[in-house]
């Protein structure tokens, strides 16, 4: 069998190249030469990655002289993975989160995720750009961008649509086919809206399903890592590899009798038949026509398929006034924790010598300002104060016990289903449960967003459940995928 590499690489999935290496048709060193090549040769359109492994061939090497000695470790042996680059890496790539303060400074040691992906045999390919400080830096700041890297671009139409973030380069560079996939981290929307807007599979797990310790963080009550890919199958491969207890972070210890280690047994497409799925169209007001079009569609789609539909459903928690003060105050006692443990050469070491350092270099480090990071400056930095924990618990009840859970028990929903990052994925993240989008449709006109960029372009249909459910909503996500297949890679020669 003759593969024409270049054109086999083109969406081919984690299993397909699982397969090929094998066989002995292609080894992990000729995949990451190819993909090496595409992000050489086309990367320079969308800016998605920040850094190359200069060790990822080495790696690869290893791998195949391992698999011919001792045989695969798994369906991840050999395969490329980019990491978004605010999860730490001990090896010769940096860990910034995107800013110039830390463009120089190397993790002391691997992240969780990072040592979970090295043990599955995964190379890991690069560092993708992303929103700077995850987008907690700025309320001005354009998504994808980073004062280290530049701006990320959407590459189905660099310049005019908008790319989502912060995942942004995870999202743009797996989109593009230049990795099999990556790993990006979201506190409220930074894996499902760029996976949306890029026509990914994207999944954010639920808070103690994979381990926080070792990336730059905004809050302990949000963020999580979860897995960016081009379809249903290789994000459920790379979710259970991902999964584990992890002592420096006390949350997984708890959150590991939930977890599976393979995720796979869970890809039925015929569940969609046994499913119940609410349709919450409080969060639908705002869409525009085109977008709305997309989700009737799927909810037509999963009709014929045999779930049952409930519409509308309506969540205690609508009119809810939200605000940001868990993340406002987590992030200073949690980013002073994380500085604090880098290395003396590394300029900053506090929340506070982070604004200082950007001040001092402005004209690289504030092209969009540092508000929000003086924001959070402002706070004690002890999380004693009132309003945080008022907050905290006002999202954890509203969000979750008053939100989501109330309606998927009232009226025995498997999900909640929504568009993209329209509404779930913050509901979601204030619960700390988990989300999954898919590939939906392409919307051909939307509407100008701030930044200049259109609501048109790729979008994402996107399930919600309860804490723990992901598989429930793998296997709800896959039977979508399966009868839809709306995934299209973008065209950039």
């Amino acid at each position: 069998m003759n593969i024409k590499l270049e054109e086999w690489i083109i969406e081919a999935d984690i299993t397909s190249m699982q397969s090929a290496m094998e066989s002995g048709l292609l080894s992990s060193e000729e995949l990451v030469k190819i993909y090496l090549d595409r992000i050489s040769r086309y990367d320079i359109k969308i800016n998605s990655i920040l850094e190359i492994n200069p060790e990822a061939v080495e790696m690869a090497k290893a791998l195949d002289e391992e698999r011919k000695e001792k045989g695969s470790r798994g369906r991840l042996h050999g395969i490329p993975i980019l990491l978004k680059d605010n999860i730490d890496t001990h090896d010769k790539m940096h860990t910034s989160a995107g800013s110039v303060a830390l463009a120089d400074s190397f993790a002391a040691k691997d992240s969780f995720v990072a040592l979970q992906l090295r043990s599955a045999g995964a190379v890991l390919l690069g560092k993708a750009n992303m929103t700077e400080w995850a987008n907690f830096m700025s309320d001005t700041m354009w998504a994808g961008y980073s004062s280290r890297g530049g701006l990320v671009l959407n590459p189905y139409g660099p310049g005019e649509l908008f790319i989502g973030g912060s995942s942004s380069g995870s999202a743009a560079s797996v989109a593009a086919n230049l990795g099999a996939a990556a790993i990006g981290t979201e506190t409220s929307g930074s894996i499902i809206s760029p996976s949306s807007q890029t026509s990914l599979v994207g999944i954010k797990p639920t808070i103690g399903l994979v381990s926080r310790s070792g990336i730059i963080p905004i809050t302990h009550s949000q963020d999580t890592a979860g897995p960016m890919a081009r379809t249903v199958t290789d994000a459920a491969i790379i979710l259970g590899a991902l999964t584990g207890a992890d002592e420096r972070d006390a949350v997984t210890l708890s959150g590991a009798k939930h977890s599976y280690r393979d995720y796979t047994p869970f890809l039925d497409a015929d569940y969609l038949k046994h499913a119940r799925i609410g349709i919450p169209r409080f969060y639908y007001k705002e869409l525009d026509e085109a977008r709305l079009t997309i989700v009737e569609a799927a909810i037509e789609v999963l009709r014929n398929a045999g779930a049952a539909i409930v519409d509308p459903v309506t969540l205690p928690c609508e009119q809810t006034e939200w605000d940001e003060n868990v993340m406002r105050y987590e992030f200073k006692k949690y980013i002073n924790d994380y500085l604090a443990d880098l290395d003396e050469s590394v300029p900053v070491h506090s929340l506070q010598e982070l604004i200082a350092y950007n001040i001092e270099h402005a004209e690289t480090a504030l092209k969009y300002g540092q508000g929000v990071l003086v924001w959070s400056e402002e706070t004690s930095g002890t999380l004693t104060e009132q309003d945080y924990l008022d907050s905290k618990m006002k999202n954890k009840e509203m969000a979750g016990k008053q939100g989501i859970d109330f309606v998927l028990e009232k009226l025995q929903l498997d999900a909640l289903l929504f568009l993209g990052n329209e509404g779930g994925d913050d509901l979601a993240a204030r619960a700390g449960y988990p989300v999954i989008t898919v590939p939906g449709g392409f919307a051909k006109s939307g509407i100008i967003a701030p930044g200049g960029y259109t609501t048109k372009g790729p979008q994402g249909i996107t399930f919600v459940g309860t804490a723990f459910s992901e598989p429930t909503l793998i296997k709800i996500a896959y039977g979508f995928e399966q009868a839809t297949k709306h995934r299209v890679p973008p065209l950039l020669e």
